[in-house]
């Protein structure tokens, strides 16, 4: 490389310009890569001027460039063609696919006939010839311009294309010098030895100069959007409930929260089960039966579930008094017993809420969690069988409908959603049961964000809970706000194998409530 700076430093002094560097490039018999890395250093220091030139050339294709070392096909078949002449096969053998182009042209060009009564027999009707697209080849591949006509009938024959190039146009700089002079970069030992350290020229330092990249860590934008979260319960005055039980029995998950056996929900095609170990035995057998009883004969006000005819359901028929409708079911431990994976944090909930109904006396609370759930749902853009759920639960003596649309208004306001509105619901183990709507700037219309309700006392007074003590509850996803939040349209995009980690760095700060 110094060879190169060297002879173009040379070729400048002399007083010549450079007005292609891929022309000159190539009388110097280097390539253009190479010459550019030195323009780019010496335009550095301002020993050359540059300016970028961009044009358009005509390149030969990859056909062409056979054609170029080998010769047209209609030249190729006449060399392949004896003083006898050839047949159509023989000469399909020795050219290949180029035959049937060869044989157009050089029959227009007069150069080939056919013997008489015999179309397979190729002849040849001239000696030598003047392959002429090989020769325009080589004078475009030269550099040559050639006319318009020579230049459409490359084209034509789709022989050319354009391919757009760029190169520089080179003279002195302000700082030119005739040879460069290596900068010192650092003081050495040797240098403050021997003295000539006060001779050296040292390299400007670059106070602009980019420094390296720190390798740090960055927040996934789910944990982002959870911790904001979390400070808002903490804010309220909230105690975080521990989840690291992800493996639950069908007791707390379904029984304890009042939630019949025939459930849909508790079917295999909604819940995963597991296999090993399958079944727990550590439930509290005084607190079961309670369960039991409530379940199958109903108590505290409730006569408990009825055990309806699906068929007879579906017609509409709710008479309790006629002979295929009763009231209580056959509540199985076996069932209850079952271990999965917990498809609800509320699950939770009910071992805190049995907690805290044996200490005495009786302390209202107030408690959330956000942690993983998992459901055996079909995966989409907006599905995945693991997710994150959201809960937060008051409970204290008088609670009433009122203050829990109150605790949502401002529970939600500092995630930054004014707008709610609510909608009954149904819940197995809340009632009254309330939809929350936000309204959604973006879509312009109203979107459901969570659910909500009062637990019931078939689920509460079991534990052992004082009379008049209620506990109001809200829970949503931890996926959907943070989608929301960060424009992201595709679930996989978020949580998941597929996350890509260049949305991980670029994604800015979560900032909940700000509007």
């Amino acid at each position: 490389m110094s060879d190169l700076e060297a002879s173009l430093l040379a070729h400048l002094n002399s007083g010549g310009d450079v007005p292609d560097s891929r022309s000159y490039a190539s009388s110097l018999g280097v390539t253009h890569k190479e010459l550019e890395d030195v323009i780019k250093s010496l335009a550095a220091f301002r020993i050359v001027e540059s300016k970028d030139i961009t044009k358009e050339t005509w390149v030969l294709t990859d056909e062409a460039k056979g054609y170029l070392a080998s010769g047209s096909p209609e030249a190729q078949l006449l060399a392949a063609i004896p003083p006898e002449g050839a047949s159509k096969d023989v000469l399909k053998e020795k050219l290949g696919s180029i035959l049937d182009i060869g044989m157009k042209t050089a029959a227009k060009n007069k150069w080939i006939g056919f013997e008489k009564g015999n179309k397979d027999l190729v002849l040849r009707k001239v000696d030598t010839i003047k392959d002429e697209l090989q020769e325009q080849l080589k004078r475009l591949e030269s550099g040559e311009v050639l006319s318009d006509k020579v230049i459409d009938d490359l084209k034509r024959r789709k022989l050319i294309m354009k391919e757009k190039t760029s190169c520089y146009a080179l003279k002195k700089g302000p700082q030119f010098v005739a040879k460069r002079k290596k900068l010192a970069t650092d003081v050495t030992q040797e240098h403050l030895r021997s003295g000539d350290w006060k001779d050296l020229e040292f390299k400007d330092y670059n106070f602009g100069a980019q420094g390296q990249p720190i390798s740090v860590g960055y927040v996934q934008p789910l944990l982002e959007v959870r911790e904001e979260i979390q400070n808002i319960f903490l804010q309220m005055g909230f105690t975080e409930m521990p989840t690291n039980n992800y493996v639950e029995s069908s007791f707390w998950n379904f029984d304890a929260l009042y939630q019949p056996q025939q459930h849909p929900a508790r079917d295999s095609h909604d819940t995963f089960f597991l296999q090993a170990p399958a079944t727990t035995k550590q439930l509290i057998e005084a607190y079961l039966e309670k369960v039991k009883e409530v379940h199958q004969c109903g108590g505290y006000g409730s006569k408990g579930y009825a055990l309806v005819s699906m068929m007879q359901f579906n017609q509409k028929v709710y008479d309790t008094n006629i002979a295929f409708c009763r009231y209580g079911y056959d509540w199985k431990r076996d069932e209850a017993e079952k271990n999965l994976l917990r498809t609800h944090t509320t699950a939770v909930s009910a071992r805190m809420l049995y907690k805290l109904a044996q200490e005495k006396p009786f302390a209202p609370k107030r408690y959330y969690s956000i942690d993983r759930v998992f459901r055996n749902e079909a995966v989409d853009r907006t599905h995945l069988a693991e997710f994150h759920q959201i809960e937060g639960l008051i409970c204290d003596y008088g609670l009433t409908l009122g203050d829990l649309i109150g605790v949502l208004e401002d529970f939600f306001s500092r995630l930054g959603m004014s707008k709610l509105r609510f909608k009954p619901a149904y819940n197995p183990y809340t009632e009254p049961s309330m939809e929350i709507f936000s309204y959604h700037e973006g879509l312009k219309k109203w979107v459901e964000v969570g659910n909500s309700g009062m637990f019931r006392p078939e689920m509460l007074l079991p534990m052992g809970l004082p009379e008049g003590v209620n506990v109001i509850a809200w829970g949503l996803s931890l996926e959907r706000p943070t989608m929301i939040l960060y424009g992201i349209d595709n679930i996989r995009d978020l949580f998941g194998p597929k996350v890509d980690f260049n949305l991980i760095k670029s994604n800015p700060l979560c900032r909940l409530g700000l509007q």
